[in-house]
């Protein structure tokens, strides 16, 4: 049976638990877990995120606050470049205590001004270890890009033949207005019929 201690997520909050006023700083890289977007835009797994924060202990579980950043991949919704570079976000969860006779899914009551909406994440049975790989997954997951662009002005790709339209700012293609392309052919075949009959008159002796 694997033991909380043994996940690549889990911190140690032994320290804290149960000691109200007391704070737990977090400084280290975490492997991305999987499932964090995907080939377009995401976190490749086992990348490392890099999470700087603090666990605080309050009367009925744990505060996480933190600022964490992770390598993210994208493409350019426009030029399609490839896009590697990092991607930050500020979280605040909240780790509630499960006293016995507690219900398995009713949730400790936030308090200390905290909100509702947080999101709440369960620590170890004993208490002693918070396992932040649903938190990591959930808060990319949220906030990665959903148009990531290589840059604001990006002009993208030539809708005619896919060229590259930030290294070609000159580039364009003549092109015939539409309206006047059927008259274009109607003169082309009179001009070749007006020839045709032309070359069958018979020539003045």
């Amino acid at each position: 049976m694997a033991r909380p201690e043994d996940s690549a997520w889990a911190v140690s909050v032994a320290q804290v638990a149960s000691r109200p006023g007391q704070s737990s700083p977090v400084d280290a890289d975490f492997p991305a877990p999987s499932g964090i977007g995907d080939a377009i835009v995401g976190v490749t797994e086992g990348e490392p995120i890099h999470v700087a924060g603090a666990f605080d202990s309050i009367v009925d579980g744990l505060i996480f606050r933190a600022h964490i950043t992770a390598p993210v991949h994208a493409e350019c919704t426009r030029c399609l470049k490839p896009l590697q570079r990092d991607w930050d976000a500020d979280v605040t969860a909240f780790f509630p205590y499960q006293y016995k006779g507690d219900n398995a899914n009713e949730d400790a009551d936030i308090i200390a001004g905290e909100e509702e909406s947080e999101d709440s994440y369960p620590l170890s049975p004993d208490g002693c270890f918070a396992d932040l790989e649903a938190l990591l997954r959930d808060t990319f997951v949220e906030t990665l890009p959903l148009q990531p662009l290589c840059k604001p002005d990006c002009k993208g790709l030539c809708p005619q033949c896919g060229i590259n339209l930030n290294e070609h700012p000159d580039h364009q293609h003549d092109t015939t207005d539409i309206r006047f392309a059927a008259l274009a052919g109607l003169k082309e075949q009179l001009e070749r019929e007006t020839g045709e009959h032309a070359a069958q008159e018979p020539k003045e002796k």
